[in-house]
């Protein structure tokens, strides 16, 4: 018998309706495979708490958030909720659980799916994953840089080689376990970075090089992100695993999403020693809120990955199992492609769609 306590977040906007639909799916799974409870415990954490109190997350909820074997979130924020400093208050959330609980990998998938128009003119299959270091980079000047007389306004990158190491382990963890690149099978980790002009990125990529010799079966690269951004439109067949300071892995992990349909269909998890945090790559997307329009698909490809990470953190086959039901309904439904959302040619609501992914677990 395995149990888990997961703390849910649904936020903001079209959050609480895809994690409706991502529960549902967590209840299905689990009963699918037996011997399996997955325990939600939903709590506020929002924009909307925000403007209603002054804080976007209590210290009880963050406490819930450190005890919990997991936490599933949904979206946070709202354009305009904003800290004076112009801000968006989605951060008092996100950031401060990154960084509190030491989320130090950003782990965001990308991979063709079935049914999905392709977005690219190239006929290259896509299977990889963007690692983002999650907890230094730019992002940790996040509240500590600097404004003068609203005149001059200064952000220091930090770069360690704690830091770096950690999520280059990740990085190359991932990609022992994975069949290689579409190209060629050939298992490989890119480091992407700005080496030729800035000294942290040169120091991020040795520090990247110290601990590719310690992978010596698999196979390494650098690109500068400026052609990176140019290869994931061109070649994406030619990557299996890529690494990336904070800000770099933000902006390509979303380019990687839009070669593949788009932030709907993207998934993500923030793991790090001990905690583990799941989230769709999207936004809140409050134009449609409440109208029953939103895609389902990356809220429950993150919860699969939850189960994923938990049950390969505890040595979990239940969870394990769990994991490919709903991965496995999800592409089921999308290859079928009569109940899918309009952002992917379709007409179904989010809740039907919800209901032919629950149905499709196990069928």
């Amino acid at each position: 018998m395995s149990a888990y306590t997961v703390v849910s977040l649904p936020g903001d906007g079209i959050g609480p309706e895809i994690t409706e639909v991502a529960v549902a799916a967590l209840d299905r799974a689990a009963s699918v495979v037996g011997g399996l409870t997955v325990n939600v415990d939903a709590h506020d954490a929002s924009a909307t708490r925000w403007q209603r109190t002054g804080a976007a997350m209590s210290e009880e909820t963050f406490e819930a958030c450190w005890d919990a074997d997991a936490i599933l979130m949904g979206a946070i924020g709202l354009p305009e909720a904003r800290h004076p400093d112009g801000r968006e208050v989605n951060g008092d959330v996100i950031f401060r659980l990154r960084f509190a609980l030491d989320l130090y990998a950003g782990i965001r998938p990308v991979r063709s799916l079935p049914g999905v128009r392709p977005t690219l003119a190239a006929s290259d299959p896509i299977d990889y994953i963007v690692v983002r270091e999650n907890v230094e980079g730019l992002y940790a000047s996040r509240t500590g840089g600097t404004n003068v007389r609203n005149e001059v306004a200064t952000d220091t990158i930090v770069i360690t080689d704690t830091g770096t190491r950690k999520v280059s382990q990740v990085a190359f963890k991932l990609a022992e376990g994975r069949r290689g690149r579409p190209l060629d099978g050939r298992r490989m980790v890119t480091c992407v970075d700005k080496a030729n002009v800035l000294s942290s990125y040169a120091f991020f990529r040795s520090v990247f090089d110290d601990v590719a010799k310690e992978h010596g079966e698999i196979g390494t690269d650098h690109v500068y992100v400026d052609a990176m951004t140019a290869f994931q439109v061109q070649r994406p067949s030619h990557f299996d695993v890529v690494v990336a300071e904070n800000m770099f892995g933000d902006i390509i992990s979303d380019l990687a999403a839009a070669t593949v349909g788009g932030l709907g269909l993207a998934a993500s998890g923030d793991v790090g020693d001990e905690h583990g945090m799941f989230q769709p790559a999207h936004g809140s997307a409050p134009d449609i809120a409440g109208r029953d329009r939103a895609n389902p698909t990356a809220m429950v490809l993150s919860a699969a990955m939850m189960l994923d990470w938990l049950g390969r953190r505890h040595g979990d086959d239940r969870a394990l199992r769990a994991a490919e039901l709903i991965d496995g309904a999800v592409l089921s439904v999308l290859a079928d492609g009569g109940t899918v959302t309009a952002d992917l040619g379709g007409t179904a609501s989010c809740s039907a769609m919800g209901e032919a992914i629950v149905g499709a677990i196990g069928a």
